[in-house]
């Protein structure tokens, strides 16, 4: 596993491990209005901005193939995903301990919104919610997470 910057030429890699995993795991979580929501928050011009802030990471598989991404904000981190035929294979975990590490460097608190197939993991790594928010989307459908916070 190696985990390495993104470049403005990776951007088709990080728009496929976003979409494939919403699109794969999120309708099992949420209705349909709240999917689409979760896609055109992760568009294809928020995620070139990203890029270009530098803030976007890949992490690599054994044989150099791109299977999960991260966005890191100052002290937040977002658009953590993993491909779902590559889940539960630490990929996620190693994601999440690079990001937390790069946080502490310059941060004492991580916050991330966490969405609710996500939510179990971060409560085992000691994220504790602090507020619990709801987005009314198309459809009169919700879009239902939880803003965390773990102090370092």
């Amino acid at each position: 596993m190696h985990i390495i910057k993104a470049s403005a030429s990776d951007f088709a890699l990080v728009r496929h491990i976003t979409t494939q995993t919403i699109i794969s795991v999120y309708p099992h979580y949420y209705p349909c209005g709240a999917v689409d929501y979760f896609l055109q928050h992760h568009s294809d011009q928020n995620i070139k901005t990203d890029i270009q802030r530098g803030s976007v990471y890949l992490c690599l598989n054994h044989e150099r193939e791109a299977v999960g991404t991260v966005t890191i904000q100052g002290n937040e981190i977002c658009r953590l995903f993993v491909l779902p035929d590559c889940q539960g294979n630490g990929f996620g975990r190693e994601l999440l301990a690079f990001s937390e590490k790069k946080i502490s460097e310059t941060y004492s608190t991580i916050t991330l919104s966490a969405s609710l197939p996500a939510k179990p993991i971060y409560l085992k790594r000691g994220y504790v919610g602090e507020s619990f928010h709801s987005i009314l989307t198309e459809n009169g459908d919700y879009l239902c997470y939880d803003f965390m916070v773990k102090r370092l």
